[in-house]
């Protein structure tokens, strides 16, 4: 599981490094920026920042929340950002991971994700992996697996706008099978 869990959290990281490069500004739905965020969050980091930070490591403490594992990047700015990020606009329930899946499949018919909606459709998929590995229960793993596979697919949509054959996004296809709840 552990191999598995590494394995996505570096999927979820290179395709945040891959949005850098692909992700266009269109505002899908109702535009972000630093007001309707709060705390002075402006633009979202640059790719390799957000590499950084991620690539150092979350954990998932007892009372649910993400937080970066080293603390001096932590206590920087892109840090800081971060953790506002995951502690006020990133899911940390199951319930919160379908509604914002739902939003953004509503989204999947319009144009590209905002940069900052993007954003947090791969901070929402990273948390439903950690929150896939600290499941206890068979049925609740399934379903953060499930949300997970979603998301991913969603990205893959989203990435593939005005790209793919016939707006048809690549396929999770037997990736998915490295979700299987039950090893």
């Amino acid at each position: 599981m552990a191999v598995t869990l590494q394995f996505l959290a570096c999927l979820v990281v290179a395709i945040c490094l891959l949005s850098g490069v692909t992700t266009t500004q269109h505002h899908a739905g109702q535009p972000m920026d630093s007001t309707s965020v709060g705390g002075g969050l402006q633009e979202p980091e640059a790719p390799e920042v957000m590499f950084e930070l991620l690539w150092a490591g979350l954990e998932l403490n007892v009372m649910g929340q993400l937080h970066i594992q080293d603390e001096e990047l932590a206590s920087t700015h892109p840090g800081r950002r971060l953790r506002l990020l995951l502690q006020h606009h990133v899911p940390s329930d199951l319930e919160g991971a379908e509604q914002r899946l739902q939003q953004l499949q509503d989204l999947r018919k319009g144009p590209p994700l905002s940069t900052w909606d993007f954003e947090h459709l791969l901070l929402t998929g990273l948390s439903c992996v950690y929150r896939l590995h600290a499941a206890s229960e068979a049925e609740e793993r399934g379903r953060w697996a499930q949300v997970f596979t979603l998301l991913a697919q969603e990205t893959l949509w989203d990435l593939c706008k005005g790209f793919c054959p016939q707006d048809q996004p690549p396929s999770l296809g037997s990736w998915a099978s490295i979700l299987d709840p039950f090893p």
